[in-house]
């Protein structure tokens, strides 16, 4: 939408993925540039959207908006170090408002205080505007239209299976018929759930904005930050932190549903779940940072995959509590983001056959066998779970799969899970050399091997001088440069070097890079997958390209939005953004692209 875009039903079709995130790591809302949530799901990351207008841009669609009379423009900038989001509004007087906005989140009683919470703080300029409030939420994706009833200083929106309640200074009767008043004092806004609070309204938004203010400084301060683009790593870290579902462990790959891959494409996928594949990449460029509670966290919740797996198939994703029946249906009464639909609620992909899956199940545990920051590092115990994970990976290696992108009509020996089974195989021999087991240390050493020396067999093209995406294909992927990530290959081969070669032929799109060439079932990609551009960037610093590498990191930079978040996808020639939003795939790939190629610190201290 344009920075003025009101219209008499509610919020305009022309909006973009300029948009903020607040969170408390128990959900999250989208915030647009004036200051409008567009996007909130509760009581979770994957519930029911109480604001939908992200996808449902018509006169139906739900947000949260202040409205300034006579707007002329916005700005909007996070509180450095936190997830606390504030958004002024002018009009033409040069009169404004700053909104502050955020989800609690602060250490109350020992305890992290993370309530279903949205606190929105109102504060005056200058002058005297005038603003209204503008507060639509809906229930049943938007199906149902709340009832309401107000109090003397609460507002209740009741739906079928569930209430919201409002909290508030401001006149309750103009929230009510959406009437323009004079804005001439501070206003609180508490939206959560139909409780009575402890204290006063005004006391408690200010002490919740200040403990959680001081939260996010104090977690920020701990970490451990490359002396470049320190600003962007800092927001990376705090967004991939938002995006762990802390009641259970899991991390969810991105907060939206149904932002499609390119415009009008039909790649429009439900991604508010937990990928194995993505939540392992995520911990690891936190721990690179010195962020090791996201990966405390996530390891409780991938050891309940791993248990209850006993050894035989596990899904590629799982509903953040640990649900395996996600199935994927079309909301049609939604007319979909910029209105190109389909909205889709769940996702096919947890029924799929991915069997680099396991390999990325043994990536994100091993740590916890060498790690001695843990409050408890794993032992003999775990190791038997994972070596039944191992097992399953050594058997399936060579069996066709719908591979990591998940294709859903054509299935492969993918190189990228042959790969990664080669990787299970190989921590495994390494976590059992930490535990002292010789045997077992021979044992998988020699299983990686044998995948190893087929991968190198099968999956290099003398045609295509290049590792290929499938055992005796000729279709390039950029997953083969995960081989270096993973120590799979000296990055100095020329094997893999004359890979990146072939891959920025076939793939690149001036700095960015695609998934694939091959059509798939929509035929074939039009926009670059972020987190391939990101591996390219990697790929090309470990061969010694660092000035390449670095040209193309600024490119990535510049791609972000204003407050420096990234969805799934770039369009090589418009510049913009695509696919679900905040992508966390995408967010860890610049924290990593920082962390290899910035300067040392020793050059300034």
């Amino acid at each position: 939408m344009t920075d003025s875009a009101y219209c008499a039903g509610g919020l305009s079709a022309g909006r973009s993925l300029n948009l903020g995130m607040i969170g408390n790591c128990a959900f999250s809302a989208l915030i647009d540039p004036v200051g409008a949530i567009v996007w909130c799901c509760l009581p979770r990351f994957d519930g029911d959207p109480v604001f939908n207008a992200l996808i449902d841009p018509s006169a139906n669609g739900s947000f949260w908006a202040f409205e300034l009379e006579d707007f002329m423009r916005s700005e909007q900038r996070y509180e450095p170090n936190t997830a606390v989001l504030r958004t002024r509004l002018l009009d033409r007087l040069g009169q404004g408002i700053e909104i502050t906005d955020f989800a609690p989140r602060f250490v109350n009683r020992g305890r992290t205080f993370r309530p279903l919470m949205i606190v929105r703080r109102v504060q005056v300029l200058s002058g005297s505007p005038r603003m209204r409030v503008l507060l639509r939420p809906r229930f049943d994706w938007g199906r149902s239209v709340p009832t309401t009833t107000q109090g003397s200083t609460h507002v209740r929106f009741v739906g079928p299976n569930s209430a919201l309640r409002l909290n508030s200074d401001a006149p309750l009767s103009y929230i009510l018929s959406e009437t323009f008043f004079v804005a001439d004092r501070p206003m609180n806004f508490i939206l959560g759930p139909d409780e009575t609070l402890l204290t006063g309204i005004e006391d408690t938004a200010r002490g919740f904005e200040q403990q959680t203010g001081d939260h996010w400084k104090s977690w920020t301060r701990s970490l451990s930050l490359p002396l470049e683009w320190q600003e962007a790593v800092i927001r990376a870290a705090i967004t991939l932190k938002l995006s762990l579902f802390e009641d259970t462990g899991a991390i969810v790959a991105a907060m939206t549903t149904s932002i499609p891959e390119a415009p009008h494409s039909g790649r429009n996928w439900d991604y508010r779940f937990c990928w194995l594949r993505d939540a392992f990449f995520v911990v690891r460029a936190l721990n690179s940072i010195s962020e090791v509670a996201t990966m405390e966290d996530y390891l409780h919740w991938l050891n309940n995959v791993v248990v209850r797996s006993r050894g035989g198939h596990i899904q590629p994703l799982y509903g953040i509590g640990q649900e395996t029946q996600l199935p994927e249906s079309v909301l049609t009464h939604l007319p979909g983001y910029r209105g190109m639909g389909p909205v889709r609620v769940g996702n096919q992909a947890a029924d799929h056959f991915q069997h680099d899956v396991y390999g990325n199940i043994v990536l994100g545990a091993s740590q916890a066998f060498h790690d001695h920051r843990l409050f408890r590092r794993a032992g003999s115990t775990e190791f038997g779970y994972l070596e039944a994970v191992g097992e399953q990976a050594y058997r399936v290696y060579d069996q066709p799969d719908a591979g990591m992108w998940e294709l859903r009509t054509r299935a492969r020996v993918h190189t990228s899970s042959a790969l990664m089974s080669w990787a299970a195989c190989d921590r495994l021999s390494k976590v059992a050399r930490v535990l002292a087991l010789p045997e077992r240390v021979t044992y998988w050493r020699e299983r990686a091997e044998t995948i190893r020396t087929r991968i190198l067999r099968e999956a290099w093209s003398e045609e295509r001088q290049s590792f290929v995406e499938s055992f005796g294909g000729r279709d390039l992927d950029a997953s083969a440069l995960l081989m270096a990530e993973v120590n799979f290959i000296d990055p100095r081969d020329p094997r893999f070097i004359a890979t990146i070669d072939a891959l920025e032929h076939a793939l690149g799109d001036g700095p960015f890079m695609r998934r694939y060439e091959a059509p798939d079932d929509f035929g074939k990609p039009e926009t670059a997958f972020n987190i391939c551009t990101f591996w390219r960037i990697d790929a090309l610093a470990r061969i010694g390209r660092q000035a390449q590498a670095r040209e193309i990191f600024e490119r990535m930079l510049a791609s972000r939005n204003p407050l420096g978040l990234l969805s799934e996808d770039t369009h090589a020639q418009t510049g913009e953004m695509w696919g679900n939003f905040p992508q966390t795939y995408s967010m860890m790939g610049l924290i990593n692209a920082a962390v290899r190629l910035s300067a040392s610190w020793d050059t300034v201290i």
